[in-house]
């Protein structure tokens, strides 16, 4: 048994507190039919029009003001409610809703691989699923608001609509332009990310940072290439060597960096380099250079300086591959976030309200169907298919524990995500809960991916996640409210640990620039209406001749 003494914590939930627990309750219908309705919608990054409006007019029904496209991003939000009576320099409470979704992943929730009705398998699902870490804040939310209307309680709730999480888009735009400067403190609750923190909240080791560029490679003048600056004879374009053009360099850049990832950095600690292709070529197959190609990069690393060495080489590669190629290249950075800032004291205080509410539980709906998932992966069924930890609280420090032990000492970050930039303005909780998902119970079993896409879309695997989040949020923002030493608490955290708060000594203020512009007209998949009706604007291979 741990000596943690945040397991000795068996306070019951204050009236306050049960009113928010009791308005998640009264309310999971509803909100699993809404929960349902983004799922569906499964719109890609910085392209959520539809899920951001669907937002934008609750959170306007429920009594918010809202600011529709806050830091110049369509898709994202700032809704605020203060409640009535509220003196100035009352706190200010923030959460964050995501629901953005991933392309490639499109699962209907059968137990079987098959997109979603109306989409193929290259259109975009929920993976994590952000439809339900954007209900569950939703949820948390307006089950404070009801206890603080209820109890007096003053103050302001804000509730971030974050888009593009998933390339940690947004957050580094939003500190850029200001949005979380007045907040007082946070919550980022999240489907759990590993099994072993499944039911915490990160204590020390908190993610770390998440950068991301795009190269615009273009063939803007390709007649001053080569022989055709001195063309003799009959003047065709056809007639001479064209120029290599932005094929040519996409390609490039794209080996380039492959052959020399060894070099980048040292190998160790955990770090990632990823790219995707946007856009190449731009014409036809004629004897016409191609204008046009872009391809983005994403490194997860531990530390600062990793990031800036890597993008030194990434920057030098780009600049030789259009000189080679005849092009000229932009670089225009997408995200830059900073590694995750600790607080105990407000990982203490959700954490105290996880053990008041206790974790979610899996019924016999959610168990039937992983066992049907089960027998469609060719296994048979169990009488526990889920993973003992997500039924199970783990404290925040027996989770860094868990968490640490994989990891070498220097390294004080881990994974990515962009809820990081918000812990550098206010004392932040991550909070992780248990998310349904098939145990692996045979050495060497590697369950497919669509087995938890599809669950994702079941309600009766996802709503006891969600709703446990918005429980734990709701009971914890009151607590702030009605204990204003545990937020003072926080408070005097924060400003130890960045030199007296933003602007501190210590403070790692926002890694854009000031009022940076969203990276939202690049050719990111989306869904899009035209003469043959709704489709996704990545091709259906099957539908080929």
């Amino acid at each position: 048994m741990s000596d943690d003494p945040m397991r000795a914590d068996h306070a019951p939930l204050s009236e306050a507190q049960a009113t928010a627990v009791d308005w998640v309750a009264d309310h999971a219908a509803s909100l699993s039919a809404d929960h349902m309705h983004i799922w569906r919608l499964a719109e890609p990054s910085w392209r959520e029009y539809r899920s951001a409006a669907w937002f934008v007019e609750r959170l306007r029904a429920e009594g918010f003001t809202v600011e529709v496209g806050s830091a110049g991003m369509p898709t994202a939000f700032a809704a605020r409610w203060t409640a009535p009576g509220s003196p100035g320099g009352a706190p200010v409470l923030a959460n964050i809703a995501e629901y953005d979704a991933v392309p490639g992943t499109s699962q209907e929730p059968v137990p079987r691989r098959v997109p979603r009705k109306g989409t193929h398998i290259h259109a975009a699902g929920h993976t994590d699923p952000h439809s339900a870490l954007g209900i569950g804040a939703l949820a948390g939310t307006l089950a404070a608001k009801a206890a603080m209307e209820k109890h007096g309680l003053k103050g302001t709730l804000v509730l971030m609509g974050e888009p593009a999480e998933k390339m940690c888009g947004s957050k580094p735009i939003h500190a850029a332009h200001g949005y979380y400067d007045d907040f007082s403190a946070a919550i980022s609750w999240h489907p759990t990310s590993f099994l072993t923190l499944a039911n915490s909240c990160l204590w020390d080791t908190h993610c770390a940072t998440y950068w991301s560029r795009i190269y615009t490679f273009e063939c803007l003048e390709p007649e001053t290439w080569s022989s055709a600056i001195a063309r003799t004879g009959v003047h065709s374009s056809h007639s001479v060597s064209r120029a290599p053009g932005a094929i040519d360099a996409v390609c490039l850049m794209y080996t380039t960096a492959k052959y020399m990832k060894e070099n980048m950095l040292p190998h160790q600690g955990a770090w990632s380099l990823n790219e995707a292709i946007l856009q190449a070529g731009q014409a036809t197959a004629d004897n016409i250079p191609p204008a046009l190609s872009v391809i983005q990069y994403a490194l997860r690393a531990p530390t600062i300086d990793m990031q800036e060495r890597v993008w030194t080489v990434l920057d030098r590669n780009a600049d030789h591959v259009a000189a080679m190629t005849h092009c000229t290249v932009k670089k225009a950075w997408v995200t830059k976030t900073r590694p995750g800032l600790a607080n105990h004291a407000m990982a203490e205080t959700t954490f105290r309200n996880f053990a008041r509410v206790g974790p979610p539980s899996y019924g016999t709906e959610a168990i039937a169907f992983a066992n049907d998932i089960r027998a469609a992966c060719g296994a048979g069924p169990v009488a526990d298919p889920f993973p003992s930890e997500i039924t199970r609280l783990c404290t925040p420090r027996e989770a860094e524990a868990a968490l640490r032990a994989h990891l070498p000492p220097w390294q004080k970050n881990y994974t990515s995500d962009d809820y990081t930039d918000w812990t550098w303005h206010c004392p932040t909780a991550r909070l992780y809960v248990g998310r349904a998902q098939l145990r692996v119970d045979e050495p060497g079993r590697n369950w497919p991916e669509w087995t938890r896409y599809a669950m994702g879309g079941m309600p009766a695997c996802m709503d006891p996640m969600w709703l446990k989040a918005a429980e734990v949020t709701g009971a914890t923002f009151v607590e702030l409210l009605e204990k204003p030493a545990a937020l003072e608490a926080a408070r005097a955290e924060f400003a130890e640990r960045t030199g007296g708060g933003i602007g501190g000594s210590k403070w790692l203020g926002p890694l854009l620039p000031k009022n940076y512009p969203a990276p939202i007209r690049f050719r990111w998949p989306e869904y899009a209406t035209t003469a043959r009706g709704e489709e996704y604007v990545v091709p259906d291979p099957s539908l080929a001749g």
